[in-house]
């Protein structure tokens, strides 16, 4: 029979390296440029969703529902970055993806949707939200890249 050790959490093996992410988690979210990104990407993803309805187009069955869901998961995916410190760069990766297709979606979805109202909506909220991501993944980049190649080289 294997015997079980219960053990505090002080002598986990890996706590320096949990603390150092905790650390920078904190730090991501807590300037000025990350809280901002955090804040317009929110609203964004808000108005990706709400589109339809604000803008008038909600007769477009196809692309008002394209637009909810491509809203809420861009807002959910930019949505507290800094608690998913480790996870930021692929999140803000599918956020962009989310971004360029809500630039290219009027023309993309089933239906004759492609008018002004819609392209305007679509490719303005679509750029915009292109650049939060990728602004978001840079700040994951510089905040914790040297750091983790830090770690990996004291391996």
């Amino acid at each position: 029979m294997t015997e079980r050790m219960h053990t505090t959490m002080e002598s986990h093996p890996d706590i320096l390296a949990m603390r150092e992410r905790f650390v920078l988690a904190e730090r991501a979210t807590a300037t000025r440029q990350g809280q901002a990104v955090e804040a317009l990407a929110l609203v964004t993803g808000l108005y990706m969703a709400a589109s339809p309805w604000i803008a008038g187009f909600n007769g477009f069955s196809t692309l008002a529902v394209n637009n909810l869901i491509a809203g809420i998961a861009y807002a959910l995916l930019m949505s507290g970055f800094g608690h998913a410190y480790e996870r930021t760069h692929a999140r803000a990766w599918g956020a962009a993806l989310i971004g360029v297709w809500m630039i290219i979606s009027p023309w993309v979805v089933a239906g004759n949707v492609a008018t002004t109202r819609t392209i305007v909506s679509n490719v303005v909220v679509g750029a915009v939200g292109l650049l939060l991501a990728l602004a978001a993944g840079a700040a994951a980049e510089r905040t914790g890249g040297r750091n983790r190649a830090a770690g990996m080289i004291g391996r």
